[in-house]
């Protein structure tokens, strides 16, 4: 088991002298941080607690785990070393080949690895053609009770009001 202890669920009021003051019961704390937040400042409810020994370390595990701390239940685990991460933050986009924008020779059209056709701009011809043919050629029936103007009953004006001259007005 490794010295070093990762705690979570901390209060955010937590600070690095109260996380080693807590841990400093099961053996010598080295090191005691709280993470802060860079933009805000504030702590991100969790840390790290390095021990001196592996046996002081497992003895804290044991002890607070799932230990109540302010009104927060903390867990506490070995601590892992921290995975490589790309720089910039955010992984490459995939290459679909092709010169990358460069004009090619037929007919000043850029290259991208797509041929003629750029999947990011235009309906597909193919595809378009037969969504056209399967909506816009399809005979739609009306439902009962639809004159020809698309008014509900039998060609009477308005939404179910009698057009008489004794309605009142």
């Amino acid at each position: 088991m490794g010295k070093k202890l990762f705690v979570g669920g901390l209060p955010y009021e937590t600070n690095d002298a109260q996380l080693k003051e807590l841990f400093g019961a099961c053996g010598i704390v080295v090191s005691a941080k709280v993470i802060i937040d860079k933009l805000t400042n504030k702590s991100k409810g969790f840390g790290f607690v390095e021990m001196t020994t592996d046996e002081q370390a497992a003895a804290a595990l044991l002890k607070y785990n799932n230990f109540t701390m302010g009104s927060r239940r903390i867990m506490v685990n070995e601590a892992r070393p921290m995975e490589p991460r790309p720089a910039g933050g955010y992984p490459p986009r995939p290459s679909y080949g092709g010169g990358g924008g460069a004009p090619s020779g037929g007919g000043g059209r850029p290259s991208g690895g797509f041929g003629d056709r750029n999947p990011n701009f235009g309906a597909d011809s193919k595809a378009f053609a037969d969504r056209k043919n399967r909506y816009d050629n399809k005979k739609k029936p009306r439902g009962e009770g639809f004159d020809k103007k698309g008014g509900k009953g039998g060609g009477k004006k308005g939404k179910g009001h009698d057009d008489d001259d004794n309605a009142g007005w």
